[in-house]
């Protein structure tokens, strides 16, 4: 068994494991922590699909701003995860159900699947060679060259959803006072100020 071989076995061990403690874990900032090893050991093995690029924006993205944002909602909102957990001990069973079924599911495909003759062809085909283009080059290739429709198009579904859920969450309070810019900008000056004439001793 090479250097490879070990250091993939132990990537992937380490990313199920840390998978499953950030579901198990108790303390909502050891699963934020557990997922960051999870990310880290991703990226591992993307190093050794030969995938530098993609390691490191999974560690710059998801490791250095995504994990590192919800470490610090986590610690800095007065959650009571104890109330949550006892909310959701109640969906366990329809939990348990919906895993046994995609289990069954899942079993039912990989004994099935069978590998096309054509698959490794059709495969490389898609991608330039990796001998004479790097792997960063050609993620570009792809991504801003052969598909670049297809790539703006993710980017406006993406756009869309983030609309939609800002409008979906969004609520207008009646006892919340709002800056209204218009009626700033086109006021009267004449009707904005009032000179009142004090005499000497004379309060407000």
């Amino acid at each position: 068994m090479s250097v490879a071989d070990l250091a993939f076995y132990a990537f992937a061990i380490t990313a199920v494991a840390a998978g499953l403690f950030v579901v198990v874990s108790k303390n909502p900032v050891h699963s934020v922590l557990w997922l960051i090893l999870a990310f880290l050991s991703a990226a591992g093995l993307f190093v050794l699909l030969g995938a530098e690029f993609v390691a490191m924006l999974l560690i710059i993205v998801y490791v250095g701003a995504v994990a590192v944002l919800f470490l610090f909602v986590v610690m800095m909102l007065d959650v009571d995860f104890a109330e949550l957990k006892a909310e959701m001990a109640r969906y366990v069973p329809l939990a348990a159900l919906i895993g046994v079924v995609l289990l069954m599911q899942l079993g039912m495909v990989f004994g099935v699947w069978q590998f096309a003759d054509d698959a490794q062809s059709l495969r490389a085909s898609v991608t330039p060679d990796a001998t004479e283009v790097h792997n960063t080059a050609a993620l570009g290739q792809l991504i801003y060259d052969d598909y670049i429709y297809l790539f703006q198009a993710a980017g406006l579904i993406l756009l869309v959803a983030m609309i939609g859920a800002i409008v979906l969450t969004l609520r207008h309070r009646t006892n919340v006072k709002r800056q209204d810019v218009l009626a700033q900008m086109y006021r009267d000056p004449a009707k904005a100020m009032e000179l009142k004439d004090m005499k000497p001793g004379q309060g407000l």
